[in-house]
């Protein structure tokens, strides 16, 4: 009989995630207004959009581990809770030190949330279609983005930033709410009762290649996720001050990239389940490096021309998709006991590295300008097109329990 998709749990899962990144992204364009406001250097202004994607990273690793250990659901809500307790410390922030803080704060909320999510959902949904649920539950990134610029074009100007980052905090209701529901799994995919998870650890590190497949997994995180975090923390500077755009162009050339990445999450969903995770990477990585080398190179030519920098635009949104089988793919690489831990562990550790990501950017802006800046995701583009051919094909496969084997690494 066929398995019924799990709406319930898609669905909360889908709010966390959207504004879990909301809250992430949405500092890119209350920097200016924070810095002004709290007296922040430009060093220190690149310190608060590293430290959430930093704070992400331990977040990943506490929750993960602790959703193996206590379950799920709970998990999910003190994650989203966690989150909107960050967002209104840094909304009632007295001075940048209490604004760091609950930057950190944020940070670790949204570090736990995606794991959680993803792993419920990928535990939950028929194998054939793992690939498209979970590039479904991770277009909550452009519609979180999508937020995050109407909100900073058209709502930040006229209530400033703190009423905007305390009106943020409201997210907590949704921690309440998936608390209450008896909808969601407190183990989806489990039958028995936990193990300590500290036994699942060192009964995993006795499985050959499963080092090794983190290992990869972790530095392909590093390559993509560096790829997206260099090009859209700094697209609204590099738009309005570099390309001197205004404000509605602006919003309309960041709206444009988050519709095509909508369309790319959606396209590579169902790419991945047809043709492979490895492909579908790779088309998507070197569409992106196509995309963003135009944009580094050619830009004042193409805003002769509006239409074409629109279609380049959009083609950068597409390939931006491929940050949609990151849940499909790190679910299929890792056994169930500790897929938690190890899908946390992969992508937030992937995510906290992205804290050198400002600093990478702003040196090359300050050495070759907008090119520069431009020039590094155009560069991790191409590393992750490549790296991704260094992990095994997992389309479609049974998930991985403890007892199986995951050494075929081909």
């Amino acid at each position: 009989m066929a398995r019924r998709f799990p709406v319930a749990i898609f669905l909360f899962a889908f709010a966390g995630w959207t504004f879990d990144f909301y809250d992430l992204v949405l500092l890119g364009f209350l920097k200016d207004g924070v810095a002004r406001d709290l007296h922040l250097s430009q060093a220190a202004q690149s310190w608060l959009l590293g430290a959430g994607l930093g704070a992400s990273g331990l977040g990943g690793l506490g929750a993960g581990a602790l959703a193996d250990r206590f379950g799920k659901r709970r998990l999910l809500a003190v994650t989203v809770l966690v989150y909107s307790i960050g967002s209104l410390i840094c909304g009632l922030a007295p001075s940048a030190g209490v604004f760091f803080a609950g930057r950190v704060v944020q940070g670790l909320g949204i570090g736990g949330e995606w794991a959680i999510g993803h792993g419920m959902l990928a535990e939950a949904v028929a194998p054939g279609i793992r690939g498209r649920a979970a590039a479904a539950l991770q277009i909550g990134e452009p519609v979180g983005v999508a937020i995050a610029a109407i909100v900073g074009y058209l709502v930040l100007p006229r209530v400033g930033w703190r009423a905007v980052l305390i009106g943020s905090s409201a997210t907590a209701l949704l921690a309440v709410a998936i608390r209450a529901s008896a909808h969601l799994p407190q183990r989806a995919g489990q039958s028995k009762p936990a193990r300590s998870l500290a036994v699942d650890l060192r009964a995993a590190a006795r499985v050959p290649g499963l080092g090794r497949r983190f290992v990869a997994a972790w530095v392909l995180g590093v390559f993509k996720l560096g790829t997206y975090w260099s090009c859209y923390t700094w697209l609204p500077t590099f738009l309005s001050s570099g390309m001197h755009q205004s404000v509605g162009r602006s919003l309309t050339w960041m709206v444009t990239a988050q519709v095509g990445q909508l369309g790319g999450m959606v396209t590579f969903g169902v790419v991945s389940d047809r043709l492979g995770r490895r492909p579908a990477f790779a088309f998507y990585s070197l569409l992106t490096a196509a995309a963003v080398g135009t944009l580094a190179f050619g830009w004042s030519a193409l805003l002769l021309h509006p239409a074409r920098f629109w279609s380049v635009m959009f083609a950068l949104g597409v390939g931006s998709g491929c940050t949609a089988g990151f849940g499909a793919l790190l679910a299929e690489l890792f056994p169930a006991e500790i897929r938690g831990t190890a899908m946390g562990a992969t992508y937030n550790l992937a995510r906290a590295a992205q804290l050198a990501t400002p600093f990478v950017v702003g040196l090359a802006v300050a050495r070759q300008g907008l090119a520069g800046g431009l020039g590094v995701p155009c560069v991790l583009a191409l590393a992750t097109a490549s790296w991704v051919w260094t992990l095994p094909e997992t389309r479609g496969i049974p998930l991985l329990r403890l007892s199986d084997s995951v050494s075929r690494d081909s």
